[in-house]
């Protein structure tokens, strides 16, 4: 795999870049919430830059599912990008002054690599949110020789995306010399770092409500793994399957039967399966918080965080593990009624990392965003904004963005 840091000047300077990013960001009232995908970025960003590139930056934000949708705009993105580029005191001697991010929000077929740029002095431009197009999630060869026509060479810094078999991770690279950015060869050493130095016991803690995504990977991760914590929307399924009623709670159809392995595959190779012995419950997202056992959850409840007891359990199993991957929290943590089980998950890592006494690895979006609330990015080994790919490149899975760059 090609890295772009270690290509000559001839071939970088004064070329148009393709920057493929992960920019999917949590959005309130049209400003970002948490800009940490984009500061993960501003490495690339500045070495391209420098470099004497125009950069034009290939992103996405939600499911728009091919459709054209201003809610899901990247308008704030491309501010607050800029914004940061501004401020940063690494980007001072590349970034000029007066320089703006500026969104193209012109349809890809109006748009020619000649006409993208405004002036000679322009030197970023973002593309508009890539899932408006049906050819992206299709991984459209057509859309992807569009994509290409753009510029001059092609730059891959979205780890995140790289699971994913889409135009602007995958077909893109077989239409332009590509290459690997700062963000996505960091991601990739470290998790290579954690597989091969992984001190035991090891403990996957799995949560958030993306179920359908996880439970396959759970299934093949127990072989390498001491312990399994499932929580959060991932845990339902599971209570489901042991006949407990779950009220109006998130849970994936037709999943008994791959539940049934994971826990065949839980004994088989002595890796225990923990899951909720109690909940916090409210009838609607907005509601306070109310501690229930399993058998007294009514048909109106929707379970929304840990329990006491299970939270105990938890801590218990963290305190006995040298090595934590973490990925999804424990409930619904935008409302603080239910956040405390994913906060106390991260200050019990935090304090074991404190004490030297555990590799903590935290993965995906949401967990990232809980650490940030803590601010407490520096007290774990590494902090991932990959989710999926997180799990599957730790569960041994080739990602299509990886193997298209290879």
């Amino acid at each position: 795999m090609k890295n772009i840091k270690d290509q000559s000047l001839s071939k970088i300077e004064l070329k148009k870049v393709l920057l493929r990013v992960d920019l999917n960001v949590p959005l309130e009232n049209g400003k970002v919430v948490d800009d940490t995908r984009i500061l993960k970025i501003i490495d690339t960003i500045i070495f391209l830059l420098k470099n004497n590139t125009k950069i034009i930056i290939i992103s996405h934000v939600g499911r728009p599912n091919g459709k054209i949708n201003e809610k899901l705009s990247l308008k704030p993105i491309a501010e607050k990008l800029e914004y940061i580029l501004k401020s940063s005191p690494e980007s001072e001697h590349v970034y000029e002054a007066g320089q703006n991010v500026r969104l193209v929000k012109n349809n890809l077929s109006e748009i020619t690599k000649e006409s993208l740029f405004l002036s000679k002095n322009e030197k970023i431009v973002m593309l508009e949110n890539i899932r408006f197009y049906k050819g992206e999630e299709k991984n459209d060869d057509d859309f992807a020789i569009k994509l290409a026509s753009l510029g001059d060479i092609y730059v891959n810094d979205a780890f995140s995306c790289s699971h994913r078999s889409h135009a602007s991770i995958d077909k893109i690279t077989n239409h332009i010399p590509s290459y690997a950015g700062f963000q996505l060869n960091e991601e990739i050493n470290a998790l290579n770092k954690i597989t091969s130095e992984i001190k035991r016991p090891i403990t996957c803690i799995i949560g958030g409500s993306k179920i359908s995504t996880k439970i396959n990977v759970i299934k093949n991760l127990i072989p390498k793994l001491d312990n399994i914590i499932i929580v959060g929307g991932m845990a339902n399924n599971i209570l489901k399957y042991k006949g407990i009623s779950i009220g109006k709670s998130i849970k994936e159809d037709n999943c008994e039967i791959i539940i049934e392995e994971i826990f065949k595959a839980s004994k088989k190779y002595s890796c225990p399966i923990y899951y909720p012995e109690d909940v916090m419950v409210g009838k609607n997202l907005q509601d306070k918080s109310v501690i229930k056992e399993l058998n007294e959850i009514d048909e109106h409840d929707i379970i929304l965080d840990i329990g006491p007891n299970t939270l105990e359990k938890v801590l218990k199993v963290i305190d006995e593990s040298q090595t934590i991957l973490w990925n999804g929290p424990a409930g619904y943590f935008e409302n603080p009624n239910f956040a405390g089980g994913s906060i106390e998950i991260a200050k019990k890592i935090i304090e074991k990392h404190m004490a030297n006494k555990i590799y903590s690895v935290v993965g995906g979006g949401d967990t990232v965003h809980i650490v940030n609330s803590l601010d407490a990015m520096e007290n774990f080994n590494f902090v991932s904004t990959a989710g999926g790919a997180f799990l599957e490149y730790l569960e041994g899975k080739k990602l299509p963005g990886i193997t298209a760059l290879n």
